[in-house]
Protein backbone atom coordinates (compact mmCIF):
# COMPACT_ATOMS: atom_id res chain seq x y z
CA UNK A 1 0.00 0.00 0.00
CA UNK A 2 1.25 3.47 -0.85
CA UNK A 3 -0.80 4.77 2.10
CA UNK A 4 1.24 2.96 4.76
CA UNK A 5 4.70 4.18 5.65
CA UNK A 6 5.62 0.71 6.95
CA UNK A 7 4.84 -1.05 3.66
CA UNK A 8 7.62 -2.49 1.54
CA UNK A 9 6.41 -0.39 -1.36
CA UNK A 10 6.90 2.85 0.57
CA UNK A 11 10.30 1.79 1.91
CA UNK A 12 11.72 1.35 -1.59
CA UNK A 13 14.22 4.02 -2.59
CA UNK A 14 13.62 5.08 -6.22
CA UNK A 15 15.93 3.46 -8.76
CA UNK A 16 17.87 1.64 -6.04
CA UNK A 17 18.30 -2.12 -5.80
CA UNK A 18 16.49 -3.39 -2.69
CA UNK A 19 16.01 -6.87 -1.26
CA UNK A 20 12.30 -7.55 -0.67
CA UNK A 21 10.05 -10.37 0.52
CA UNK A 22 8.96 -13.13 -1.88
CA UNK A 23 5.37 -11.81 -1.77
CA UNK A 24 6.39 -8.29 -2.75
CA UNK A 25 8.66 -9.57 -5.50
CA UNK A 26 5.73 -11.60 -6.84
CA UNK A 27 3.35 -8.61 -6.66
CA UNK A 28 5.81 -6.37 -8.48
CA UNK A 29 6.49 -9.02 -11.12
CA UNK A 30 2.75 -9.42 -11.76
CA UNK A 31 2.35 -5.63 -12.07
CA UNK A 32 5.24 -5.34 -14.52
CA UNK A 33 3.98 -8.28 -16.57
CA UNK A 34 0.50 -6.70 -16.76
CA UNK A 35 2.03 -3.47 -18.01
CA UNK A 36 4.00 -5.29 -20.68
CA UNK A 37 1.03 -7.43 -21.72
CA UNK A 38 -1.26 -4.37 -22.07
CA UNK A 39 1.46 -2.35 -23.84
CA UNK A 40 1.40 0.19 -21.02
CA UNK A 41 -2.36 0.71 -20.77
CA UNK A 42 -1.96 -0.56 -17.20
CA UNK A 43 1.12 1.05 -15.64
CA UNK A 44 2.11 0.53 -11.97
CA UNK A 45 4.16 3.75 -11.92
CA UNK A 46 1.23 6.21 -12.00
CA UNK A 47 1.36 6.75 -8.23
CA UNK A 48 2.88 10.23 -8.40
CA UNK A 49 0.21 11.40 -10.85
CA UNK A 50 -2.47 9.90 -8.61
CA UNK A 51 -1.06 11.81 -5.64
CA UNK A 52 -0.91 15.08 -7.61
CA UNK A 53 -4.58 14.65 -8.54
CA UNK A 54 -5.54 14.34 -4.87
CA UNK A 55 -5.58 10.58 -4.24
CA UNK A 56 -2.82 10.86 -1.65
CA UNK A 57 -4.35 8.75 1.15
CA UNK A 58 -6.91 6.00 1.61
CA UNK A 59 -9.99 6.88 -0.43
CA UNK A 60 -12.20 7.17 2.64
CA UNK A 61 -9.91 9.95 3.91
CA UNK A 62 -9.18 12.02 0.82
CA UNK A 63 -10.55 15.54 0.44
CA UNK A 64 -13.51 15.19 -1.90
CA UNK A 65 -13.29 18.78 -3.16
CA UNK A 66 -10.23 21.00 -3.45
CA UNK A 67 -8.32 23.57 -5.48
CA UNK A 68 -7.53 23.10 -9.15
CA UNK A 69 -4.69 20.78 -10.07
CA UNK A 70 -1.67 22.69 -11.38
CA UNK A 71 1.01 20.04 -11.89
CA UNK A 72 0.67 16.32 -12.62
CA UNK A 73 3.86 14.29 -12.79
CA UNK A 74 3.97 11.67 -15.56
CA UNK A 75 4.41 7.97 -14.76
CA UNK A 76 7.95 6.88 -14.02
CA UNK A 77 7.59 4.18 -16.66
CA UNK A 78 7.02 0.45 -16.11
CA UNK A 79 10.01 -0.33 -18.34
CA UNK A 80 12.28 0.94 -15.53
CA UNK A 81 11.15 -1.81 -13.17
CA UNK A 82 13.90 -4.42 -12.77
CA UNK A 83 13.56 -7.68 -10.87
CA UNK A 84 16.33 -10.16 -10.07
CA UNK A 85 15.00 -12.80 -7.71
CA UNK A 86 14.29 -10.95 -4.47
CA UNK A 87 16.22 -7.86 -5.55
CA UNK A 88 14.11 -5.20 -7.22
CA UNK A 89 14.54 -1.69 -8.56
CA UNK A 90 11.74 0.68 -9.57
CA UNK A 91 11.12 4.37 -10.22
CA UNK A 92 9.22 6.59 -7.81
CA UNK A 93 5.44 6.45 -7.83
CA UNK A 94 4.63 2.75 -7.58
CA UNK A 95 0.93 1.92 -7.27
CA UNK A 96 -0.02 -1.74 -7.57
CA UNK A 97 -3.76 -1.14 -7.37
CA UNK A 98 -4.54 -2.54 -10.81
CA UNK A 99 -3.14 -5.98 -10.02
CA UNK A 100 -2.49 -6.54 -6.30
CA UNK A 101 -6.10 -7.13 -5.26
CA UNK A 102 -6.61 -9.62 -8.09
CA UNK A 103 -3.40 -11.37 -7.08
CA UNK A 104 -4.63 -11.55 -3.48
CA UNK A 105 -7.87 -13.18 -4.65
CA UNK A 106 -5.97 -15.71 -6.76
CA UNK A 107 -3.59 -16.57 -3.91
CA UNK A 108 -6.45 -16.94 -1.44
CA UNK A 109 -8.38 -19.26 -3.75
CA UNK A 110 -5.30 -21.38 -4.35
CA UNK A 111 -4.73 -21.78 -0.61
CA UNK A 112 -8.34 -22.48 0.34
CA UNK A 113 -8.86 -24.93 -2.53
CA UNK A 114 -6.26 -27.17 -0.89
CA UNK A 115 -8.84 -28.01 1.79
CA UNK A 116 -12.21 -27.15 0.19
CA UNK A 117 -13.87 -28.76 -2.80
CA UNK A 118 -15.13 -25.45 -4.17
CA UNK A 119 -14.29 -21.88 -3.24
CA UNK A 120 -15.13 -18.35 -4.28
CA UNK A 121 -13.20 -15.32 -2.99
CA UNK A 122 -14.46 -11.80 -3.61
CA UNK A 123 -12.28 -8.84 -2.65
CA UNK A 124 -14.22 -5.68 -3.34
CA UNK A 125 -15.66 -7.19 -6.51
CA UNK A 126 -12.49 -8.90 -7.70
CA UNK A 127 -13.57 -12.54 -7.80
CA UNK A 128 -11.58 -15.75 -8.12
CA UNK A 129 -13.07 -19.26 -8.06
CA UNK A 130 -11.85 -22.84 -8.11
CA UNK A 131 -13.34 -26.31 -7.72
CA UNK A 132 -16.27 -28.27 -9.09
CA UNK A 133 -19.18 -26.00 -8.18
CA UNK A 134 -20.57 -23.36 -10.58
CA UNK A 135 -21.18 -19.98 -8.93
CA UNK A 136 -23.98 -17.61 -10.01
CA UNK A 137 -22.72 -14.02 -9.87
CA UNK A 138 -24.74 -10.84 -10.39
CA UNK A 139 -22.82 -8.36 -12.52
CA UNK A 140 -24.34 -4.92 -12.06
CA UNK A 141 -23.40 -1.27 -12.38
CA UNK A 142 -23.54 0.66 -9.13
CA UNK A 143 -21.22 2.91 -7.18
CA UNK A 144 -22.81 1.80 -3.92
CA UNK A 145 -21.48 -1.52 -2.54
CA UNK A 146 -24.49 -1.74 -0.20
CA UNK A 147 -27.06 -1.20 -2.95
CA UNK A 148 -30.00 -3.60 -3.11
CA UNK A 149 -30.46 -2.92 -6.83
CA UNK A 150 -30.72 -6.31 -8.52
CA UNK A 151 -30.67 -5.06 -12.10
CA UNK A 152 -27.83 -6.36 -14.19
CA UNK A 153 -26.82 -9.72 -15.58
CA UNK A 154 -26.35 -13.01 -13.77
CA UNK A 155 -23.51 -15.13 -15.12
CA UNK A 156 -22.29 -18.56 -14.07
CA UNK A 157 -18.66 -18.64 -13.08
CA UNK A 158 -16.96 -22.04 -13.29
CA UNK A 159 -13.27 -21.18 -13.02
CA UNK A 160 -10.77 -18.35 -13.19
CA UNK A 161 -11.61 -14.79 -12.29
CA UNK A 162 -14.01 -11.90 -12.82
CA UNK A 163 -13.17 -8.24 -12.24
CA UNK A 164 -14.89 -4.92 -12.77
CA UNK A 165 -13.16 -1.59 -13.27
CA UNK A 166 -15.12 1.63 -13.37
CA UNK A 167 -15.09 5.40 -13.14
CA UNK A 168 -18.08 5.83 -10.82
CA UNK A 169 -17.02 4.48 -7.45
CA UNK A 170 -13.88 6.50 -6.65
CA UNK A 171 -14.41 10.09 -7.75
CA UNK A 172 -13.61 13.51 -6.36
CA UNK A 173 -13.27 17.09 -7.67
CA UNK A 174 -10.43 19.55 -7.97
CA UNK A 175 -11.21 23.08 -9.07
CA UNK A 176 -14.65 21.92 -10.18
CA UNK A 177 -13.14 19.18 -12.38
CA UNK A 178 -14.45 15.67 -11.78
CA UNK A 179 -11.58 13.20 -11.33
CA UNK A 180 -11.61 9.42 -11.05
CA UNK A 181 -8.94 6.91 -10.10
CA UNK A 182 -8.40 5.13 -13.43
CA UNK A 183 -5.56 7.06 -15.04
CA UNK A 184 -4.43 6.89 -18.63
CA UNK A 185 -0.64 6.48 -18.38
CA UNK A 186 -0.27 8.24 -21.73
CA UNK A 187 -1.69 11.49 -20.35
CA UNK A 188 -1.32 11.00 -16.56
CA UNK A 189 -4.94 12.13 -16.34
CA UNK A 190 -8.20 10.25 -15.71
CA UNK A 191 -9.07 8.02 -18.66
CA UNK A 192 -11.60 9.47 -21.06
CA UNK A 193 -14.00 7.35 -23.06
CA UNK A 194 -17.55 6.09 -23.38
CA UNK A 195 -17.46 3.44 -20.63
CA UNK A 196 -18.27 3.83 -16.96
CA UNK A 197 -17.65 0.16 -16.10
CA UNK A 198 -15.99 -2.84 -17.68
CA UNK A 199 -16.49 -6.35 -16.26
CA UNK A 200 -14.17 -8.99 -17.69
CA UNK A 201 -13.73 -12.76 -17.31
CA UNK A 202 -10.20 -14.14 -17.27
CA UNK A 203 -8.25 -17.30 -16.59
CA UNK A 204 -7.17 -15.62 -13.34
CA UNK A 205 -8.45 -12.66 -11.37
CA UNK A 206 -5.19 -10.82 -12.09
CA UNK A 207 -5.77 -11.22 -15.81
CA UNK A 208 -9.41 -10.13 -15.52
CA UNK A 209 -8.46 -7.09 -13.45
CA UNK A 210 -5.72 -5.97 -15.82
CA UNK A 211 -8.02 -6.45 -18.82
CA UNK A 212 -10.91 -4.52 -17.27
CA UNK A 213 -8.61 -1.59 -16.44
CA UNK A 214 -7.07 -1.67 -19.92
CA UNK A 215 -10.56 -1.67 -21.45
CA UNK A 216 -11.52 1.53 -19.63
CA UNK A 217 -8.23 3.20 -20.57
CA UNK A 218 -8.50 2.17 -24.23
CA UNK A 219 -11.82 4.03 -24.51
CA UNK A 220 -13.56 3.64 -27.85
CA UNK A 221 -11.17 0.82 -28.74
CA UNK A 222 -12.20 -1.35 -25.77
CA UNK A 223 -14.50 -3.72 -27.68
CA UNK A 224 -11.89 -4.47 -30.31
CA UNK A 225 -9.12 -4.76 -27.71
CA UNK A 226 -11.09 -7.32 -25.70
CA UNK A 227 -12.37 -9.26 -28.71
CA UNK A 228 -8.92 -9.62 -30.28
CA UNK A 229 -7.66 -11.17 -27.05
CA UNK A 230 -10.57 -13.57 -26.67
CA UNK A 231 -12.16 -12.07 -23.55
CA UNK A 232 -15.78 -12.19 -22.52
CA UNK A 233 -16.86 -8.84 -21.09
CA UNK A 234 -19.76 -6.57 -20.20
CA UNK A 235 -19.27 -2.87 -20.90
CA UNK A 236 -21.63 -0.22 -19.56
CA UNK A 237 -21.61 3.12 -21.34
CA UNK A 238 -22.01 6.50 -19.67
CA UNK A 239 -25.64 6.58 -20.85
CA UNK A 240 -26.34 3.22 -19.18
CA UNK A 241 -26.45 1.15 -22.35
CA UNK A 242 -24.78 -2.26 -22.22
CA UNK A 243 -22.45 -3.87 -24.76
CA UNK A 244 -21.24 -7.45 -24.38
CA UNK A 245 -18.15 -9.02 -25.93
CA UNK A 246 -17.55 -12.74 -26.31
Amino acid sequence: SRFRDDSELMRLQPDTWTTVSPLFAQALTVARDAAEWTAGLVDPTVGQAMRDLGYDRSYRLITRDGPAVTVVRPPGGWQRIAIDGLRVKAPAGLDLGATAKGLAADLAVARVSEVCESVLVSLGGDIAVAGSRPWPVLVTDTADPDSTDQSGQVITLYAGGLATSGTRARRWTRGGQLIHHLLDPRTAMPAEGPWQTASVLGDTCVLANAASTAAIVSGTGAERWLRERGFSARLVADDGSVVTVG
